[in-house]
């Protein structure tokens, strides 16, 4: 018998459960089995495969070997194809269900996640989605070793070995105080805003291309704050304490706090940006990714451009 065929999707299952939370302990109570069920489940693959997994070390986590992180990318493929042909084979004719688990940048979730859910939970009610965010490198490794089959993000620094589909454009945009004395325009020059302090959102590679942004219409931001969640820029930025240049507007012109943000577009020319759907080039859709991808394409662009979040 080869050694593929002594490698059982159990074992892949508690191998993906140990390499994702570190400890035999921890696997055990995910998988709801003994602490030595996992540990001989483990054993038995390595010697099947004839390759160490796992570096041993007394009283620590487990750490992957090299071997052990392209083996676990491929064994959380290889579940998530197993659970799709157990889904086909239930569904023959039907529906898609089961779970798929998204990645999604952060300032696009308040968006993305209710306007999909809500679409699936009407045209696809077997399917549990679950989201994940994360930075863009994050999304990119998740997408690399199985841990997301598809995320939603902005098409700037993806690698250019995964998949993309864009879904609508956002522009860059102001947003101030709504007792600003440039408030009440619709549009502001960048160069109005020179002096004044600005607060960034310091997120990858967000912060790079605000910086662009203002650096072609000859502006170098005096920054005041560097914030890591939208959320927070714009609760400094409704309390005055200066401006910020964003991409996805907000639906409501709200903080987090309550008060109110002025959004402005940009009087210098600025380059629209892609949300795109972003999957592994080298792995086959399950029909749960095809219904997801299905729903963002049709809802997604068009809510985008209802609400004027999108160019």
């Amino acid at each position: 018998m080869s050694a593929l065929l002594r490698v059982s999707l159990r074992q892949l299952e508690y191998f993906v459960a140990v390499g994702t939370l570190g400890t035999m302990g921890a696997a055990a109570g995910e998988c709801q089995v003994s602490q030595s069920a996992i540990s001989l489940a483990v054993s038995d693959l390595e010697r099947a495969l004839d390759v160490q997994l796992f570096l041993r070390q007394k009283a620590k986590r487990l750490q992957l070997t090299a071997a052990g992180r392209q083996v676990l990318g491929d064994a959380r493929r290889l579940l998530a194809q197993a659970e799709e042909l157990q889904s086909t084979a239930r569904s023959l004719g039907g529906d898609a269900t089961g779970q798929l688990v998204v990645g999604c940048f952060p300032s696009l979730s308040s968006y993305v996640m209710p306007t999909v859910l809500d679409a699936l939970a009407r045209e696809h009610p077997g399917m549990d989605v679950q989201f994940a965010e994360g930075s863009v490198a994050e999304l990119q490794g998740w997408l690399h070793d199985g841990t997301c089959e598809v995320a939603v993000m902005y098409g700037m620094g993806v690698d250019p070995s995964l998949e993309t589909t864009d879904l609508y454009l956002v522009r860059p945009h102001v947003e101030l105080a709504t007792d600003h004395p440039l408030a009440a325009r619709r549009k502001v020059r960048l160069a109005n805003l020179a002096d004044e302090p600005m607060i960034l959102l310091d997120v990858p590679p967000s912060e790079q291309l605000f910086r662009g942004v203002l650096a072609e219409a000859g502006v170098t931001p005096k920054i005041a704050r560097r914030v890591v969640s939208v959320d927070g820029v714009r609760a400094l930025v409704a309390t005055g304490r200066g401006y910020t240049v964003l991409l996805q507007r907000p639906i409501v012109a709200a903080s987090p706090i309550g008060l109110e943000v002025a959004v402005c577009e940009i009087v210098e020319p600025v380059s629209p940006v892609a949300v795109q759907l972003v999957r592994a080039a080298a792995t086959r859709s399950t029909r749960r990714a095809e219904a997801f991808s299905d729903v963002c394409r049709r809802y997604l662009h068009e809510g985008a451009r209802r609400t004027g979040i999108a160019d």
